[in-house]
């Protein structure tokens, strides 16, 4: 008997193994493709960007090893490598007044009355662009942003003859003021968009109640910008307890020289330089700063209070 035309009538014997060997060719694929697949273009990505990360970070991880590292060393050098007995001997060296403990004081001293200074500036400037429209206030943030990028050391030399003809020189305050000045442009640019966050409605509630536009600010928009104080609190006080031309410039007299000034001392003629000593100071010198931003930072990620205050 005869097949239809156009069809093949295959063997069941024989179609079997072709049955098997597909099947099993079809279960062996996706395990073949398993090592092809772990290094696919993604992947290659994915490791390319970790090995970048990794040499970032040891760049980090480096300075800081050997700041520790050689504070502990009698004999430390620019060599990275654990000291052979470790000392305290760099810490008590400079564990003195005329070291540590005076700079540290005309540095919180010069550093936190600028800063505050800077963020009640900063505020009372924030409030009319943040709240006031006109065309000049985009133009006005541009000059403000175009400042920032001036450098501090193109206009020391006019402002230091600026402050010998207004007696202002090696004066903590007059120092203060221009350190608050040199970082108000870029404090005034941050508290603005911050300020944008609050809502106009709770002003208007509170002009309602007969409170006036200074009253409103500090007592409404301002405790509602926590976070963006803080945030403008500690790039202030930071940028200016790093600051080492604008007081080696402006202050002349030894006892009213900041920390970022006094660690010269650690660098003698003939480039000599006390590196434990250095690594011990510079420990201590960053402490402060540690401390601020451990002690305020709960307050950075808490975002604008405003649950509850705005109904309806």
């Amino acid at each position: 008997m005869s097949a239809p035309s156009g069809r093949t009538l295959s063997h069941p014997a024989k179609s079997a193994p072709l049955r098997s060997r597909t099947a099993k060719r079809r279960t062996a694929g996706p395990r073949a493709a398993g090592p092809r697949a772990a290094w696919s273009p993604r992947t290659r990505r994915r490791l390319a960007a970790d090995a970048a990360l990794l040499v970032v970070a040891a760049a980090f991880v480096l300075p800081l090893a050997w700041l520790v590292l050689a504070s502990l060393d009698g004999e430390a050098t620019l060599r990275v490598s654990a000291p052979n007995s470790p000392t305290l001997d760099n810490f008590q060296a400079v564990w003195t007044d005329e070291i540590t403990f005076t700079p540290m004081l005309n540095s919180l001293l010069l550093c936190g009355g600028a800063t505050i200074l800077t963020v009640a500036c900063a505020a009372l400037a924030a409030y009319p662009l943040s709240r006031f429209r006109s065309r000049l206030v985009r133009p006005y943030l541009l000059t403000i942003l175009f400042s920032t990028c001036l450098p501090i050391t193109a206009i020391m030399v006019p402002v230091y003859g600026l402050f010998v003809q207004v007696d202002l020189i090696d004066t903590m305050y007059g120092t203060a003021l221009f350190l608050a000045a040199s970082q108000l442009p870029f404090a005034i640019w941050l508290m603005k968009n911050f300020m944008d966050g609050v809502p106009v409605i709770l002003e208007e509630a509170a002009w309602t109640d007969g409170a006036s536009w200074l009253q409103s600010l500090v007592r409404v928009i301002l405790p509602l910008m926590g976070p963006g104080i803080t945030v403008v609190m500690i790039y202030s006080f930071i940028m200016m307890w790093g600051n080492f031309f604008v007081p080696f410039m402006l202050l002349l007299t030894p006892d009213q020289l900041p920390a970022s000034v006094s660690i010269f001392t650690f660098f003698g003629n003939y480039g000599q330089v006390a590196y434990g000593q250095l690594a011990a100071f510079s420990i201590l010198y960053s402490t402060p700063v540690i401390l601020l931003y451990v002690l305020i930072a709960r307050r950075m990620g808490g975002g604008f209070a405003l649950g509850g205050a705005v109904k309806g």
